[in-house]
């Protein structure tokens, strides 16, 4: 687990998360301080370079019209995450489940991250128009390889002894799935879905960039298409918080899932 999802399990406290946030939290606040007065004395048209200040007002006065858009783009996400988890699990569990499908599908989950969703997206959208099925498509196809590499990784980390005990014992694959594989994996399936929920952000946006009527991705072009720079911004503000929202909450659900994997964190966190 990364540090960063670390601190968001372990709750540290007030003065944990000041250490924690407060360099970067001031690393931001320069940023902009500077993007501000370059801005301002180099008197860049708002067109090509708005100041911070400008996208804060865009950010307050197009509220409405941006988490409309949000909201479609928050649901692509979601249900194309929702569809990598389901494919990534169901594809991790049969290709640990017998040499001949690991030889026969681990290949082609390979390679399907070799076709550019670039040359896939503009097919989806002939095959199934504009609507939310073309999106969840292009997202679920960027999020499903973390998913199911780390799950294989995770299924196949398993302690053989503990599973040749458990056969020793007369347990089926069933019962060492249930309670030796899949535990043991959970961690990697974390971590590859705290990836995926990341990268789901982006494939929608793209899904929407290509063709739709809604959505962050939509709003931009129209934006672009009005020199409302502004707005741009302020659409890639949102995106940003939506996919380190998102990271934190499955991070979250990971704290609720395994408990257990917080103290270890904890403990290789201490000196020797």
């Amino acid at each position: 687990m990364s540090e960063f999802a670390a601190d968001v399990g372990r709750g540290n406290g007030t003065a944990g998360a000041l250490a924690r946030w407060g360099p970067p939290a001031a690393l931001i606040a320069l940023f902009l301080l500077i993007w501000e007065a370059v801005v301002r004395v180099l008197a860049v048209p708002n067109w090509l370079l708005p100041p911070p200040s400008a996208v804060a007002i865009a950010l307050v006065e197009d509220r409405a019209l941006l988490l409309a858009n949000a909201r479609v783009t928050l649901a692509e996400v979601l249900t194309g995450f929702a569809l990598a988890l389901v494919v990534g699990l169901a594809l991790a569990i049969a290709i640990d489940s017998s040499p001949t499908l690991d030889r026969a599908l681990y290949p082609l989950v390979v390679a399907s991250q070799t076709v550019p969703i670039p040359a896939i997206a503009p097919l989806l959208l002939i095959w199934f128009g504009y609507g939310l099925l073309p999106k969840v498509l292009v997202t679920a196809l960027v999020g499903f390889f973390p998913i199911a590499v780390n799950a294989v990784d995770g299924l196949r980390s398993a302690d053989r002894e503990t599973l040749a005990m458990l056969r020793a014992f007369g347990a089926d694959r069933r019962q060492q799935f249930r309670l030796v594989r899949m535990p043991s994996a959970l961690p990697a399936i974390f971590s590859g879905a705290r990836i995926a929920i990341a990268v789901c952000v982006i494939g929608a946006v793209f899904g929407e960039l290509v063709g739709s009527n809604a959505g962050l991705g939509y709003l931009m072009i129209r934006a672009i298409a009005q020199f409302r720079t502004e707005r741009v911004i302020a659409a890639i503000v949102l995106l940003s918080l939506m996919g380190v929202g998102l990271f934190l909450a499955v991070s979250l659900v990971e704290r609720w899932a395994i408990p257990w994997r917080r103290y270890l964190v904890a403990d290789r966190g201490r000196p020797g």
